[in-house]
């Protein structure tokens, strides 16, 4: 029996298999999902970069700017991606199928772990290579992070060394207490987006994926999020370069949530990226250098700084079906897989 017909006339579109190519493609429904959800993911996050301009924008001449309405607006938008998730699916009549909210922590409790430490581990990494690298660099006794102390310290600094423990720690409570800012981004990209990929493989897919949550940021980054202003290149290396280190973290999160069948890890693991990102810099060395500091590390938007989110990343992308999804798939993957016979 010709199973993409049984599915027809059940009342769903099923992929198309282009017998020249070998592949299956996404359905014509799926494209027109897929064009709703990045339109209004996009134009959420253009209207927010616009009032941020107009209200002041993101810089002074020390750096960024954290208003309390720049950084109300920005933690706003994370939420875009859910919306465009949700609106997309009442466009289009798709209702609540495969929402990825259930935990599953009994079958992927081993996937939460891994979302608690392979993004810190990806972030220390990536800045030993550049220490290792540009030695001179390198500050032993965190000068950075002993001034920084000083600022907060009540009677006097403490181990700085222990403020960094501390500081990790506090990292990734921080990104447990507000998961629901990144589950209103991961709801989106890897709850809905990823799925409707699928169909051109999880390689394809998570890399895709990537790119396109990549560009969605550009708005903000135009505005001197994450790469300032005054560095080589600019306004155009930064957005580019951003794209290039989101698809290493785009890996790790699709693999995250394929394999545990929930989008509950990927939340955490970009939550805890978010609250460590910063670490390595407490044992950078002056003076500090825009172009060097935002475009090369050890940060890991840098160029050399992301390479260690790419050292954990290369094995789950290249070993064979470590980016399969779960024994229990979605429907709409289960799906993609159907072929004409």
């Amino acid at each position: 029996m010709n199973t993409e017909l049984s599915l027809q006339s059940q009342g769903k579109e099923s992929p198309v298999f282009d017998k020249r190519a070998g592949s299956i493609m996404i359905s014509r429904m799926d494209r027109k999902r897929i064009l709703i959800f990045v339109s209004i993911a996009y134009a959420i996050s253009v209207a927010v970069a616009i009032a941020i301009f107009f209200t002041g924008g993101l810089l002074s001449t020390h750096g960024i700017k954290a208003t309390p309405l720049a950084n109300g607006l920005l933690s706003l938008s994370m939420f875009a991606p859910a919306v465009a998730n949700l609106v997309s699916r009442g466009i289009t009549g798709e209702g609540s199928s495969n929402l990825l909210l259930r935990p599953n922590v009994r079958r992927g409790w081993p996937f939460y772990i891994a979302a608690l430490f392979l993004p810190a581990l990806a972030i220390l990494a990536g800045g030993a290579i550049y220490y290792l690298l540009f030695p001179s660099k390198f500050d032993p006794s965190t000068t950075f992070a002993r001034e920084e102390l000083d600022k907060i310290a009540i009677g006097g600094a403490t181990n700085p060394w222990l403020f960094l423990m501390v500081q990790t720690a506090c990292g990734i409570a921080y990104s447990l207490v507000n998961i629901h800012l990144m589950l209103g981004e991961e709801f989106g990209w890897r709850a809905y987006l990823q799925q409707k990929l699928m169909p051109l493989g999880p390689r394809k897919a998570v890399l895709l994926v990537g790119a396109i949550w990549a560009v969605w940021h550009w708005p903000s980054i135009f505005l001197g999020k994450n790469y300032l202003s005054g560095y080589w290149g600019e306004p155009v290396v930064g957005p580019l370069l951003y794209v290039w280190c989101l698809l290493p973290a785009s890996v790790i999160y699709g693999w995250l949530t394929l394999r545990s069948g929930s989008v509950w890890p990927a939340a955490i693991a970009h939550g805890v990226n978010n609250a460590c990102c910063g670490l390595v810099l407490w044992f950078l060395r002056g003076p500090l250098d825009v172009t060097a500091l935002v475009l090369i590390g050890p940060t890991a938007g840098g160029i050399i700084g992301s390479l260690g989110w790419f050292l954990v990343a290369m094995p789950i992308f290249l070993i064979p079906g470590a980016l399969a999804p779960t024994a229990s798939e979605p429907v709409d993957v289960v799906r993609s897989r159907v072929q004409v016979v």
